[in-house]
């Protein structure tokens, strides 16, 4: 590969990982891939990693190649959110809020009803934009502040708690139920406590099974690529092809001032 090949593996992508697949894996498999080229320009990429996501989570995963790991740096000070499916099963409690953890308890559910759900997630929306607006910093009394707090872009200055800035149930057949949440500061083990938290809520338990990244500030699903798709010319394709985007993006966002999502 020449220099101007190398030049376009200089960036961002995503990549989707499945459940079961450890980060360091996807993360030393396209290292190995483009290992691969070879030419007097460089001897190896490094390869960095975004947010993280566990074992057993899967969905969109934020990589840095060469340069482009500054860029990462960049996304993670702009406290972007993330969006997550989130699958709940109501009836039991296990040790690690996953269904296949060691059962603590089982209950029943028959009397948790859509309505009662969405209850406990409006509540738990409202307690979290709280704990934006005060980790965010900013005075409510200004109008740009509280134009922002409305249109849902307020976003902490520095680290924070796990925030969910949006939660909704998107599917309720008992005892499964879907959620679709977006959150930043997050870990997956957070979101899998939460439904173990509404089953409590809701006089009942939940265990989480299934965890799932849909969108990592401005990478998509659409933008994730498929374990087959791990390979040098669909890589370089990725990073050209998002680009334009990052940059206009990460400018949008890490502007001065209170700023927009």
């Amino acid at each position: 590969m020449g220099l101007d090949g190398l030049a376009r593996l200089h960036g961002l992508f995503a990549a989707y990982k499945p459940p079961g697949l450890k980060w360091k894996h996807l993360r030393d498999t396209v290292e190995l891939q483009l290992l691969k080229v070879r030419g007097p320009a460089f001897t190896s990429l490094k390869i960095g990693m975004g947010h993280r996501l566990d074992a057993q989570a899967s969905g969109v995963l934020v990589l840095g190649v060469g340069r482009g790991r500054r860029l990462l740096t960049d996304m993670y000070n702009a406290h972007l959110t993330k969006d997550y499916t989130v699958h709940g099963l109501l009836g039991k409690a296990t040790d690690d809020f996953c269904e296949d953890g060691r059962l603590v308890e089982k209950t029943t559910y028959d009397h948790v009803t859509r309505e009662k759900l969405e209850r406990i997630l409006s509540l738990i929306q409202g307690s979290h934009q709280k704990a934006l607006v005060m980790y965010s910093n900013v005075d409510l009394q200004t109008q740009e502040a509280y134009e922002m707090a409305v249109s849902g872009v307020l976003r902490p200055m520095n680290k924070s708690p796990m925030l969910v800035t949006g939660i909704r149930c998107l599917q309720f057949a008992p005892p499964e139920f879907l959620l679709e949440v977006q959150c930043m500061h997050e870990t997956q083990k957070q979101l899998r406590r939460l439904v173990h938290e509404i089953g409590l809520e809701l006089k009942s338990t939940a265990v989480c099974t299934q965890v799932r990244r849909t969108r990592d500030g401005f990478f998509t699903l659409d933008d994730a690529l498929l374990r087959t798709q791990w390979d040098l010319p669909s890589i370089q394709d990725a990073i050209q092809s998002a680009a334009p985007r990052v940059a206009a993006e990460l400018e949008n966002n890490l502007r001065p001032g209170l700023g927009t999502q």
